[in-house]
């Protein structure tokens, strides 16, 4: 299975399908506002980082919102990386439009290019990029490659335990009981789903497969450790950053995290 390519010519078509003004008040808000596009809790961890002369990178960084708010917090460099060539080549159009210091890179994540080993200072990884990887060694090895050291990664992502919920809209979603745990937490196969990115594109649509994969925990620890980082810091968090499990707010059930590490 090449999921990889799957997912590409899926994110591809997904940003062609796009709703009209998805995102086209992008250049308006970085110009007037002070992090847009960013998580509350993202801004609080970012506030504690010096980023003065700083080189920041964003994998799988989509059309490049969150890194371009990112660079309001003073860094000297970004640089995003994303398997769609159509959100990058967007993206830098922005970068140039706003005359950020920012540009953006189309390639595989795993295959990131090896002039860009040792060459940041923090990187970061948001919400619903991890699971586009079967095997996280390969991920934060890659992530330990590209990071000088001191580095420091920030992961802002669904928690695992999500994945055991079924969404408003999936055949196996009960409106009675909206908490309920359908999937196993140790769910091993991938999601398989051609209904479209319905986030970008705000309807369901019969579009190319893609794939995405379940993570636990302590995958996602074991995989960081395991590569060179060392765990600085984990929040855990029952507010939503998906904009699907809102109605699941508050009722004690983990919805997102943030997790610090250092190389």
């Amino acid at each position: 299975m090449d999921y990889i390519n799957s997912n590409k010519e899926a994110w591809e078509e997904a940003f062609e399908h796009r709703a009209p003004g998805w995102c086209g008040d992008i250049v308006k808000r970085l110009q007037e506002e002070p992090y847009p596009f960013l998580k509350t809790e993202l801004i609080e961890e970012f506030k504690k980082v010096d980023f003065t002369n700083k080189t920041v990178g964003q994998f799988c960084c989509n059309n490049g919102r969150e890194l371009l708010s990112l660079m309001k917090f003073g860094a000297e460099k970004g640089i995003g990386f994303d398997i769609a060539e159509n959100m990058v080549a967007w993206a830098n159009g922005i970068a140039r439009e706003t005359n950020m210091k920012c540009s953006f890179i189309a390639t595989n994540i795993l295959e990131i290019d090896e002039s860009y080993h040792n060459s940041f200072d923090f990187i970061l990884i948001t919400i619903g990029a991890i699971t586009w990887f079967e095997d996280l060694r390969a991920l934060f090895r890659k992530v330990f490659l590209c990071m000088k050291e001191n580095g420091v990664l920030i992961i802002n992502d669904m928690h695992p335990v999500t994945n055991m919920l079924a969404f408003m809209g999936e055949d196996n979603f009960d409106e009675k009981v909206p908490n309920k745990m359908i999937n196993s937490y140790f769910k091993q196969d991938p999601w398989v789903e051609n209904h479209g990115m319905g986030y970008m594109c705000q309807e369901a649509y019969d579009s190319k497969t893609f794939y995405s994969f379940s993570h636990t925990f302590s995958s996602v620890f074991n995989s960081v450790i395991l590569n060179g980082l060392t765990l600085i810091r984990l929040r855990e968090f029952q507010h939503d950053i998906s904009n699907s499990l809102a109605h699941l707010e508050n009722q004690g059930i983990p919805l997102s995290y943030i997790l610090v590490a250092r190389k």
